[in-house]
Protein backbone atom coordinates (compact mmCIF):
# COMPACT_ATOMS: atom_id res chain seq x y z
CA UNK A 1 0.00 0.00 0.00
CA UNK A 2 1.78 3.14 -1.00
CA UNK A 3 0.70 6.07 1.41
CA UNK A 4 1.28 8.69 -1.26
CA UNK A 5 -2.53 7.19 -2.43
CA UNK A 6 -3.72 7.64 1.43
CA UNK A 7 -6.42 10.54 1.78
CA UNK A 8 -6.06 12.33 5.38
CA UNK A 9 -3.29 14.64 5.27
CA UNK A 10 -4.59 16.58 8.10
CA UNK A 11 -6.71 14.96 10.84
CA UNK A 12 -10.56 14.27 9.73
CA UNK A 13 -13.19 16.82 11.35
CA UNK A 14 -16.86 15.42 11.18
CA UNK A 15 -19.83 13.76 12.64
CA UNK A 16 -20.53 10.83 13.20
CA UNK A 17 -24.41 9.48 14.08
CA UNK A 18 -23.46 6.60 17.01
CA UNK A 19 -23.55 8.97 20.15
CA UNK A 20 -27.22 10.08 19.79
CA UNK A 21 -28.79 7.91 17.65
CA UNK A 22 -27.18 4.53 18.10
CA UNK A 23 -27.98 2.03 15.60
CA UNK A 24 -30.91 3.70 14.19
CA UNK A 25 -30.30 6.44 12.09
CA UNK A 26 -32.20 7.61 9.48
CA UNK A 27 -31.85 9.33 5.97
CA UNK A 28 -33.75 12.29 6.78
CA UNK A 29 -31.90 12.50 10.34
CA UNK A 30 -28.36 12.71 8.46
CA UNK A 31 -29.86 15.14 5.85
CA UNK A 32 -30.62 17.29 8.72
CA UNK A 33 -26.86 16.82 10.33
CA UNK A 34 -25.62 17.50 7.35
CA UNK A 35 -27.17 20.72 6.43
CA UNK A 36 -26.26 21.79 9.31
CA UNK A 37 -22.60 21.08 9.47
CA UNK A 38 -22.61 23.14 5.78
CA UNK A 39 -24.76 25.96 7.41
CA UNK A 40 -22.84 26.42 10.75
CA UNK A 41 -19.46 24.07 10.74
CA UNK A 42 -18.07 23.42 7.70
CA UNK A 43 -15.96 26.86 6.86
CA UNK A 44 -14.33 25.99 10.21
CA UNK A 45 -13.21 22.89 8.36
CA UNK A 46 -15.54 20.34 10.05
CA UNK A 47 -16.85 18.41 6.15
CA UNK A 48 -17.41 14.89 7.41
CA UNK A 49 -20.91 13.14 7.68
CA UNK A 50 -20.64 9.56 8.87
CA UNK A 51 -23.45 7.10 8.92
CA UNK A 52 -22.40 4.75 12.12
CA UNK A 53 -23.68 0.96 12.42
CA UNK A 54 -26.24 -1.29 11.13
CA UNK A 55 -27.52 1.10 8.32
CA UNK A 56 -28.41 -2.30 6.78
CA UNK A 57 -30.31 -3.37 9.76
CA UNK A 58 -34.23 -2.85 8.80
CA UNK A 59 -34.95 -3.57 12.16
CA UNK A 60 -32.06 -1.72 14.11
CA UNK A 61 -33.50 -0.29 17.69
CA UNK A 62 -36.28 -2.69 18.29
CA UNK A 63 -35.10 -4.09 21.39
CA UNK A 64 -33.51 -0.88 22.86
CA UNK A 65 -32.66 -0.66 25.55
CA UNK A 66 -32.56 -4.68 26.76
CA UNK A 67 -30.56 -5.19 24.12
CA UNK A 68 -28.88 -3.09 21.59
CA UNK A 69 -27.95 -5.33 18.72
CA UNK A 70 -30.44 -7.39 17.10
CA UNK A 71 -29.64 -11.31 17.18
CA UNK A 72 -29.55 -12.99 14.33
CA UNK A 73 -31.19 -9.81 12.14
CA UNK A 74 -31.87 -10.24 8.09
CA UNK A 75 -29.90 -7.31 7.02
CA UNK A 76 -30.74 -5.38 3.47
CA UNK A 77 -28.52 -7.51 1.25
CA UNK A 78 -27.17 -7.28 -2.67
CA UNK A 79 -27.00 -10.73 -4.67
CA UNK A 80 -23.68 -10.68 -4.30
CA UNK A 81 -23.52 -10.61 -0.13
CA UNK A 82 -23.02 -7.21 0.06
CA UNK A 83 -24.95 -5.13 2.21
CA UNK A 84 -27.19 -2.39 1.16
CA UNK A 85 -28.85 0.34 3.03
CA UNK A 86 -32.57 -0.06 4.46
CA UNK A 87 -34.91 1.21 2.21
CA UNK A 88 -37.42 1.72 5.33
CA UNK A 89 -34.59 4.57 6.54
CA UNK A 90 -32.52 4.90 4.09
CA UNK A 91 -35.55 5.65 1.26
CA UNK A 92 -33.19 7.19 -1.62
CA UNK A 93 -31.44 3.61 -1.39
CA UNK A 94 -34.47 1.82 -2.63
CA UNK A 95 -34.12 0.04 -6.49
CA UNK A 96 -30.52 -0.39 -5.73
CA UNK A 97 -29.65 3.26 -5.83
CA UNK A 98 -27.92 2.26 -2.40
CA UNK A 99 -26.26 5.35 -0.82
CA UNK A 100 -25.49 6.86 -3.92
CA UNK A 101 -28.24 9.59 -3.64
CA UNK A 102 -27.69 10.36 -0.23
CA UNK A 103 -23.28 10.46 -0.49
CA UNK A 104 -24.67 12.80 -3.46
CA UNK A 105 -26.70 15.23 -1.17
CA UNK A 106 -23.90 15.50 1.41
CA UNK A 107 -21.57 16.31 -1.71
CA UNK A 108 -23.83 19.23 -3.41
CA UNK A 109 -23.30 20.61 0.15
CA UNK A 110 -19.48 20.61 0.07
CA UNK A 111 -19.09 17.64 2.21
CA UNK A 112 -17.83 14.49 2.61
CA UNK A 113 -19.48 11.60 3.24
CA UNK A 114 -18.86 8.48 5.15
CA UNK A 115 -20.02 5.40 6.66
CA UNK A 116 -19.77 2.38 9.21
CA UNK A 117 -18.84 -1.26 8.48
CA UNK A 118 -17.74 -4.30 10.79
CA UNK A 119 -15.13 -6.58 9.40
CA UNK A 120 -15.96 -9.39 7.73
CA UNK A 121 -18.79 -11.14 5.66
CA UNK A 122 -22.75 -11.16 6.99
CA UNK A 123 -23.15 -15.01 8.87
CA UNK A 124 -26.49 -15.01 6.78
CA UNK A 125 -24.32 -14.99 3.71
CA UNK A 126 -22.24 -17.52 4.91
CA UNK A 127 -24.90 -19.82 6.20
CA UNK A 128 -26.88 -19.67 2.82
CA UNK A 129 -23.55 -19.91 1.18
CA UNK A 130 -24.49 -16.94 -1.32
CA UNK A 131 -22.32 -15.78 -4.32
CA UNK A 132 -19.08 -13.23 -4.12
CA UNK A 133 -18.71 -11.05 -6.84
CA UNK A 134 -15.51 -11.41 -9.04
CA UNK A 135 -15.39 -15.49 -8.30
CA UNK A 136 -15.54 -18.58 -10.18
CA UNK A 137 -18.87 -19.85 -8.27
CA UNK A 138 -17.02 -18.90 -4.74
CA UNK A 139 -19.34 -18.51 -1.94
CA UNK A 140 -19.86 -16.57 1.06
CA UNK A 141 -19.06 -19.86 3.69
CA UNK A 142 -15.67 -20.69 1.36
CA UNK A 143 -13.76 -17.50 3.00
CA UNK A 144 -15.95 -16.97 6.31
CA UNK A 145 -13.63 -17.87 9.28
CA UNK A 146 -16.40 -19.16 12.21
CA UNK A 147 -13.93 -18.87 14.84
CA UNK A 148 -13.47 -15.00 14.22
CA UNK A 149 -16.48 -13.16 15.85
CA UNK A 150 -16.71 -10.18 17.57
CA UNK A 151 -17.83 -10.29 21.70
CA UNK A 152 -19.85 -7.50 21.48
CA UNK A 153 -21.87 -8.05 17.58
CA UNK A 154 -23.07 -10.66 16.79
CA UNK A 155 -23.73 -9.87 12.89
CA UNK A 156 -20.22 -11.04 11.29
CA UNK A 157 -18.01 -13.67 10.45
CA UNK A 158 -13.95 -13.13 9.84
CA UNK A 159 -12.74 -13.58 6.38
CA UNK A 160 -10.17 -15.86 5.97
CA UNK A 161 -7.84 -14.20 4.08
CA UNK A 162 -6.37 -16.97 2.75
CA UNK A 163 -8.62 -18.56 1.01
CA UNK A 164 -9.46 -18.17 -2.68
CA UNK A 165 -12.01 -15.16 -2.99
CA UNK A 166 -10.89 -13.66 -0.02
CA UNK A 167 -9.83 -11.22 -1.33
CA UNK A 168 -12.50 -10.88 -3.78
CA UNK A 169 -14.98 -9.66 -1.16
CA UNK A 170 -13.53 -7.20 0.25
CA UNK A 171 -12.66 -5.73 -3.42
CA UNK A 172 -16.26 -6.10 -4.30
CA UNK A 173 -17.88 -4.22 -1.40
CA UNK A 174 -15.17 -1.09 -2.00
CA UNK A 175 -15.95 -1.48 -5.42
CA UNK A 176 -19.45 -0.40 -4.45
CA UNK A 177 -18.67 1.91 -2.18
CA UNK A 178 -17.14 3.66 -4.27
CA UNK A 179 -19.67 3.63 -6.47
CA UNK A 180 -21.88 5.29 -4.14
CA UNK A 181 -19.20 8.39 -3.81
CA UNK A 182 -17.88 7.21 -0.18
CA UNK A 183 -14.80 9.10 0.95
CA UNK A 184 -14.72 7.26 4.13
CA UNK A 185 -15.12 4.01 5.94
CA UNK A 186 -15.05 3.54 9.48
CA UNK A 187 -14.21 -0.68 10.00
CA UNK A 188 -15.30 -1.91 13.10
CA UNK A 189 -13.74 -5.29 15.76
CA UNK A 190 -10.36 -4.92 13.50
CA UNK A 191 -7.97 -2.26 15.25
CA UNK A 192 -8.45 -4.44 18.45
CA UNK A 193 -10.68 -7.79 18.23
CA UNK A 194 -10.79 -7.93 22.05
CA UNK A 195 -12.84 -11.48 21.77
CA UNK A 196 -8.93 -13.12 21.83
CA UNK A 197 -6.72 -11.43 24.31
CA UNK A 198 -4.27 -13.86 23.37
CA UNK A 199 -4.32 -12.18 20.18
CA UNK A 200 -6.02 -8.67 19.81
CA UNK A 201 -4.62 -8.05 16.47
CA UNK A 202 -6.16 -11.10 14.92
CA UNK A 203 -7.32 -9.39 11.80
CA UNK A 204 -4.02 -8.04 10.88
CA UNK A 205 -4.85 -9.72 7.10
CA UNK A 206 -8.15 -8.20 6.70
CA UNK A 207 -6.60 -4.69 7.52
CA UNK A 208 -4.07 -5.53 4.45
CA UNK A 209 -6.80 -6.79 2.56
CA UNK A 210 -9.10 -4.00 3.12
CA UNK A 211 -6.25 -1.41 2.22
CA UNK A 212 -5.64 -3.14 -0.80
CA UNK A 213 -9.34 -2.98 -1.68
CA UNK A 214 -9.57 0.78 -1.44
CA UNK A 215 -6.68 1.35 -3.28
CA UNK A 216 -7.91 -0.65 -6.06
CA UNK A 217 -11.48 0.65 -6.06
CA UNK A 218 -9.90 4.17 -7.24
CA UNK A 219 -11.49 6.13 -5.22
CA UNK A 220 -9.63 8.56 -2.41
CA UNK A 221 -11.20 7.02 0.93
CA UNK A 222 -10.23 8.09 4.63
CA UNK A 223 -9.87 4.28 6.56
CA UNK A 224 -10.48 4.48 10.15
CA UNK A 225 -10.04 1.40 12.68
CA UNK A 226 -11.72 0.53 15.38
CA UNK A 227 -12.44 -0.01 18.31
CA UNK A 228 -9.19 0.70 20.75
CA UNK A 229 -6.92 0.24 22.78
CA UNK A 230 -4.75 0.10 19.69
CA UNK A 231 -1.63 -2.20 20.48
CA UNK A 232 1.47 0.20 20.61
CA UNK A 233 3.65 -2.38 18.96
CA UNK A 234 1.98 -2.57 16.14
CA UNK A 235 2.20 1.23 15.22
CA UNK A 236 4.49 0.04 12.15
CA UNK A 237 1.69 -2.13 10.34
CA UNK A 238 -0.95 0.61 11.24
CA UNK A 239 0.83 3.73 10.00
CA UNK A 240 1.37 1.90 6.76
CA UNK A 241 -2.13 0.37 6.09
CA UNK A 242 -4.70 2.74 7.72
CA UNK A 243 -5.48 6.40 7.98
CA UNK A 244 -6.95 6.87 12.00
CA UNK A 245 -7.01 4.05 14.18
CA UNK A 246 -8.27 3.79 18.24
CA UNK A 247 -6.41 4.41 21.08
CA UNK A 248 -9.45 3.68 23.00
CA UNK A 249 -12.26 1.75 23.76
CA UNK A 250 -15.78 3.56 23.07
CA UNK A 251 -14.81 7.25 24.55
CA UNK A 252 -17.86 8.45 26.60
CA UNK A 253 -18.63 11.32 28.84
CA UNK A 254 -17.02 10.35 32.17
CA UNK A 255 -14.08 12.01 33.52
CA UNK A 256 -12.15 8.52 34.39
CA UNK A 257 -12.36 7.91 30.51
CA UNK A 258 -10.95 11.64 29.62
CA UNK A 259 -8.35 11.70 32.41
CA UNK A 260 -7.09 8.31 31.20
CA UNK A 261 -6.66 10.08 27.69
CA UNK A 262 -3.41 11.90 28.92
CA UNK A 263 -1.69 8.92 29.13
CA UNK A 264 -3.04 7.07 26.12
CA UNK A 265 -1.87 10.30 24.16
CA UNK A 266 1.70 10.10 25.97
CA UNK A 267 1.77 6.42 24.60
CA UNK A 268 0.97 7.20 20.92
CA UNK A 269 2.31 10.96 20.18
CA UNK A 270 5.40 9.83 18.48
CA UNK A 271 3.04 7.78 15.96
CA UNK A 272 1.46 11.14 14.89
CA UNK A 273 2.49 12.47 11.66
CA UNK A 274 0.87 13.47 8.08
CA UNK A 275 -1.78 10.18 7.18
CA UNK A 276 -1.62 8.83 10.44
CA UNK A 277 -3.43 9.86 12.76
CA UNK A 278 -3.94 8.19 16.66
CA UNK A 279 -7.61 8.48 17.26
CA UNK A 280 -9.02 9.98 20.79
CA UNK A 281 -12.41 8.31 19.62
CA UNK A 282 -15.56 10.95 19.31
CA UNK A 283 -16.75 13.92 21.07
CA UNK A 284 -19.47 13.30 23.39
CA UNK A 285 -20.64 16.80 23.52
CA UNK A 286 -23.86 18.50 23.55
CA UNK A 287 -27.29 16.17 23.19
CA UNK A 288 -26.52 12.76 23.04
CA UNK A 289 -28.41 9.21 23.65
CA UNK A 290 -31.28 9.51 22.56
CA UNK A 291 -30.80 6.19 20.62
CA UNK A 292 -29.80 4.42 23.80
CA UNK A 293 -33.17 5.39 25.08
CA UNK A 294 -33.26 8.70 26.72
CA UNK A 295 -31.84 11.92 25.52
CA UNK A 296 -29.39 13.66 27.83
CA UNK A 297 -26.85 16.62 27.69
CA UNK A 298 -23.28 15.40 28.24
CA UNK A 299 -21.90 14.55 31.66
CA UNK A 300 -18.93 16.71 31.11
CA UNK A 301 -18.47 20.05 32.98
CA UNK A 302 -17.58 23.41 30.77
CA UNK A 303 -14.17 22.77 32.38
CA UNK A 304 -14.14 18.86 30.84
CA UNK A 305 -15.04 19.91 27.30
CA UNK A 306 -12.49 22.49 27.36
CA UNK A 307 -10.28 20.30 28.58
CA UNK A 308 -10.97 17.54 26.03
CA UNK A 309 -10.64 19.82 23.08
CA UNK A 310 -8.10 21.31 24.18
CA UNK A 311 -6.28 17.77 24.48
CA UNK A 312 -7.44 16.44 20.88
CA UNK A 313 -6.22 19.80 19.31
CA UNK A 314 -2.49 19.63 20.49
CA UNK A 315 -2.19 15.83 20.01
CA UNK A 316 -3.92 16.36 16.55
CA UNK A 317 -6.59 13.76 16.96
CA UNK A 318 -9.09 13.52 14.12
CA UNK A 319 -12.12 15.15 15.64
CA UNK A 320 -15.61 13.46 15.42
CA UNK A 321 -18.68 15.14 17.13
CA UNK A 322 -21.45 12.68 18.84
CA UNK A 323 -23.96 15.30 19.20
CA UNK A 324 -27.36 16.19 17.11
CA UNK A 325 -25.64 19.02 15.54
CA UNK A 326 -29.18 21.12 14.93
CA UNK A 327 -29.51 21.00 18.57
CA UNK A 328 -26.01 22.56 19.05
CA UNK A 329 -26.11 25.15 21.96
CA UNK A 330 -24.59 28.23 21.66
CA UNK A 331 -21.52 27.81 24.22
CA UNK A 332 -20.75 24.27 22.59
CA UNK A 333 -21.06 25.29 19.10
CA UNK A 334 -18.40 27.89 20.24
CA UNK A 335 -16.42 25.30 21.59
CA UNK A 336 -16.24 23.53 17.95
CA UNK A 337 -16.26 26.96 16.23
CA UNK A 338 -12.73 28.36 17.84
CA UNK A 339 -10.07 29.15 14.47
CA UNK A 340 -7.29 29.78 17.21
CA UNK A 341 -7.95 26.25 18.90
CA UNK A 342 -8.42 24.51 15.51
CA UNK A 343 -5.84 25.73 14.10
CA UNK A 344 -3.27 23.12 15.82
CA UNK A 345 -5.03 20.94 13.82
CA UNK A 346 -3.40 21.95 10.34
CA UNK A 347 -0.54 24.42 12.06
CA UNK A 348 1.02 22.47 14.36
CA UNK A 349 3.73 19.49 14.45
CA UNK A 350 5.37 17.45 17.24
CA UNK A 351 2.84 17.26 20.24
CA UNK A 352 4.64 16.01 22.96
CA UNK A 353 3.98 15.43 26.75
CA UNK A 354 6.58 17.89 28.62
CA UNK A 355 5.50 16.28 32.33
CA UNK A 356 1.97 14.52 33.84
CA UNK A 357 1.48 14.08 37.50
CA UNK A 358 -2.31 12.86 39.28
CA UNK A 359 -2.82 16.56 39.15
CA UNK A 360 -1.14 18.70 36.32
CA UNK A 361 0.24 17.84 33.06
CA UNK A 362 1.73 19.91 30.38
CA UNK A 363 1.66 19.51 26.83
CA UNK A 364 3.59 21.37 24.37
CA UNK A 365 4.25 21.42 20.07
CA UNK A 366 5.36 23.36 17.63
CA UNK A 367 4.22 25.64 14.58
CA UNK A 368 5.12 24.22 11.41
CA UNK A 369 6.13 27.49 9.90
CA UNK A 370 8.39 29.98 12.23
CA UNK A 371 9.31 29.51 15.89
CA UNK A 372 6.14 29.90 17.44
CA UNK A 373 5.14 27.21 20.45
CA UNK A 374 1.90 25.70 21.45
CA UNK A 375 1.75 25.47 25.21
CA UNK A 376 -1.24 23.35 27.27
CA UNK A 377 -1.82 23.38 30.62
CA UNK A 378 -4.08 20.81 32.39
CA UNK A 379 -5.52 20.88 36.24
CA UNK A 380 -6.27 16.38 36.60
CA UNK A 381 -6.88 17.58 39.73
CA UNK A 382 -10.31 17.55 41.52
CA UNK A 383 -9.47 21.14 43.23
CA UNK A 384 -8.95 24.64 42.02
CA UNK A 385 -5.02 24.94 41.41
CA UNK A 386 -2.23 27.22 39.47
CA UNK A 387 -0.17 24.93 36.57
CA UNK A 388 2.83 26.65 35.49
CA UNK A 389 5.62 25.23 33.12
CA UNK A 390 9.34 26.62 32.95
CA UNK A 391 10.90 28.42 29.68
CA UNK A 392 13.15 25.30 30.49
CA UNK A 393 10.79 22.52 30.53
CA UNK A 394 9.25 24.27 27.17
CA UNK A 395 12.61 24.40 25.63
CA UNK A 396 12.79 27.93 24.39
CA UNK A 397 15.06 29.96 22.63
CA UNK A 398 17.35 30.98 25.22
CA UNK A 399 16.80 34.77 25.13
CA UNK A 400 14.19 35.43 23.16
CA UNK A 401 11.22 37.02 24.09
CA UNK A 402 7.88 35.23 23.62
CA UNK A 403 4.36 37.09 23.46
CA UNK A 404 1.72 35.16 24.83
CA UNK A 405 -1.70 34.70 23.01
CA UNK A 406 -4.81 32.73 24.93
CA UNK A 407 -6.26 30.74 22.61
CA UNK A 408 -9.62 29.75 23.97
CA UNK A 409 -10.15 33.93 25.04
CA UNK A 410 -8.59 35.50 21.78
CA UNK A 411 -6.50 37.27 24.32
CA UNK A 412 -2.89 38.55 24.42
CA UNK A 413 -1.23 38.21 27.91
CA UNK A 414 1.89 39.36 29.43
CA UNK A 415 4.93 38.87 27.58
CA UNK A 416 7.76 36.12 29.13
CA UNK A 417 11.48 35.87 28.74
CA UNK A 418 13.72 33.26 27.94
CA UNK A 419 17.19 35.08 28.70
CA UNK A 420 19.78 33.07 30.60
CA UNK A 421 19.02 33.88 34.27
CA UNK A 422 15.82 34.50 34.43
CA UNK A 423 12.84 32.03 36.15
CA UNK A 424 10.63 32.38 33.15
CA UNK A 425 7.01 30.66 33.90
CA UNK A 426 4.03 30.24 31.86
CA UNK A 427 1.65 30.06 34.49
CA UNK A 428 -2.75 29.82 34.96
CA UNK A 429 -4.96 29.43 37.77
CA UNK A 430 -7.77 26.48 36.98
CA UNK A 431 -10.68 24.95 38.26
CA UNK A 432 -11.10 21.87 38.64
CA UNK A 433 -10.50 19.24 35.00
CA UNK A 434 -9.69 22.64 33.38
CA UNK A 435 -7.49 23.63 31.04
CA UNK A 436 -5.55 26.80 29.14
CA UNK A 437 -4.14 26.74 25.77
CA UNK A 438 -1.31 29.50 24.09
CA UNK A 439 0.24 29.99 21.55
CA UNK A 440 4.11 31.61 22.14
CA UNK A 441 5.38 34.01 19.29
CA UNK A 442 9.11 34.51 19.16
CA UNK A 443 9.75 38.16 19.20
Amino acid sequence: MKKKDFAALTPPMGWNSYDYYNTGVTEAQIRENARYMADHLKQFGWEYIVVDIQWSDPNALALVPEVQYVPFTHFCLDEWSRQVPAPNRFPSSANGAGFKPLADYVHSLGLKFGIHIMRGIPRFCAHNHTPILGTNGITADKIANPFSVSKWNGDMYGVDCTKEGAQAYYDSIFALYAEWGVDFVKVDDICNTNMYPHNPYSAEKEIEAIAAAIEKCGRSMVLSLSPGPALIEKAAHLRAYANMWRITDDFWDEWRLLKAMFERCEVWQRQVSEGCWPDCDMLPLGKLGKGFAAERETRFTPEEQRTMMTLWCIFRSPLMIGADLPQLDEATKDLLTNSEVLALLTKSTGAEQVKRTEDVCVWKSNAKEGHSVYVALFNLGDEKRTVSVSAEELQLVDGAVYSVRDLWEHADCKKISAKQGEKARLSAELFAHGSALYRLDCE
